[in-house]
C-alpha cells in the first residue's frame, strides 16, 4: 500500500480502536473509544505499527456531496520527526482523490503551517474553551430537541447531511440535545468532559442562553470549539468562566462543494469537523 521506506502503512480495523484510544489519550485529546468505533466502522483508518504497537493513525470519513473529513491525525511521542503523520495524511489524500472527494480538516497551528505547502486552504478559525465546574448542578436541564431537528439544522448550516456522525453521537448514553428559544445543541461525553457541540442560534445571545443553562444543569467540565467569528458569542464564554485552550483553523483540500445557509456558533469538535 505504501511504495516508500520505512513501516508500511495499514489499513485498521475495528478491533484497533483500543489502541487507537491509547494514541489519542497520550495526546490528551477527548475522544472515547465509541469515537474510534465510528471512524474504523464508517471511514478508513491507516496506521503505522511499531512491532505490535499502533504508533501512528490518519483517518478518512465520508461525507454528502463528495467531501471527506481528515481526523485522528496522530503519532505516539517516541516516533515523531520521522515523517510519519505527512504519509498517513497522502494516505487519507490518494483515497480521496481516488473517489472524486474534497478533504477537510480542523489543525492546530503547527499542524496548519504543514498542511498549506500540501495544498489546503485555510476556512474557519476555532477556538476551544473549557468550563471547570466544581459546584452541583443546581438547574433543571433545558428542554430536549429530536434528532431530526438537529440533522436538518446542521445540514442548513454546514450543507452536509452527516445523519450517520449526529445519529451516532445521539443516541449513546449520556448523550441529549438540548433546545430553547430556537437554539439547539448536541451534549455528549467525551474522554475527559462533556463536549457542547455543534450549536446552531438565530444570534449570540440566545446561544450564550443555552450554553450557560447545559453547564447548570449538569457537573461538567465542558468543552466547546467556538467558531471565533461568532465575537459575542466567544467573548460571553470568557466573560462567564470559559478559558481558551488553543485555536485551531478548519482548511480544505480540493474544490468547495457546499455552501452552508448560516454559521455555526460551536462546531461538533475538531476531531470530527
Amino acid at each position: 500500500m505504501d511504495a516508500t521506506d520505512g513501516p508500511p502503512i495499514l489499513k485498521l480495523g475495528v478491533d484497533d480502536a483500543i489502541a487507537g484510544l491509547a494514541l489519542s489519550t497520550e495526546a490528551q485529546w477527548n475522544q472515547t473509544e465509541e469515537d474510534w468505533r465510528v471512524f474504523l466502522r464508517d471511514g478508513v483508518v491507516f496506521g503505522i505499527r511499531d512491532g505490535m504497537r499502533l504508533v501512528a493513525t490518519a483517518a478518512l470519513l465520508p461525507y454528502s456531496g463528495n467531501n471527506a473529513w481528515i481526523s485522528m491525525v496522530l503519532v505516539s511521542g517516541t516516533h515523531r520527526r520521522r515523517g510519519l503523520a505527512t504519509r498517513l495524511v497522502d494516505a487519507c489524500l490518494e483515497t480521496a482523490r481516488k473517489n472524486g472527494l474534497t478533504s477537510w480538516l480542523d489543525a492546530t497551528p503547527a499542524g496548519a503551517a504543514v498542511y498549506g505547502p500540501l495544498g489546503f486552504t485555510p476556512t474557519l478559525q476555532l477556538r476551544r474553551l473549557k468550563l471547570v465546574k466544581s459546584a452541583q448542578a443546581s438547574s433543571p436541564a433545558p428542554s430536549v430537541a429530536t434528532l431530526d431537528a438537529l440533522r436538518a439544522r446542521d445540514r442548513r448550516a454546514t450543507g452536509f447531511d452527516r445523519t450517520a456522525l449526529l445519529t451516532a453521537f445521539a443516541r449513546r448514553s449520556g448523550s441529549r440535545i438540548a433546545a430553547a428559544n430556537g437554539c439547539i445543541a448536541l451534549v455528549r461525553d467525551g474522554r475527559t468532559a462533556r463536549h457542547i457541540g455543534p450549536l446552531f442560534a438565530d444570534n449570540a445571545a440566545e446561544a450564550l442562553a443555552l450554553v450557560h443553562a447545559i453547564a447548570r444543569s449538569e457537573n461538567g467540565p465542558f468543552l466547546v470549539d467556538a467558531v471565533a467569528s461568532q465575537a459575542a458569542f466567544l467573548e460571553g464564554l470568557t466573560a462567564s468562566g470559559w478559558t481558551i485552550e488553543r485555536p485551531f483553523q478548519r482548511m480544505r483540500f480540493g474544490p468547495a462543494t457546499t455552501t452552508g445557509e448560516e454559521t455555526p456558533f460551536a462546531v461538533a469538535g475538531p476531531e470530527f469537523g
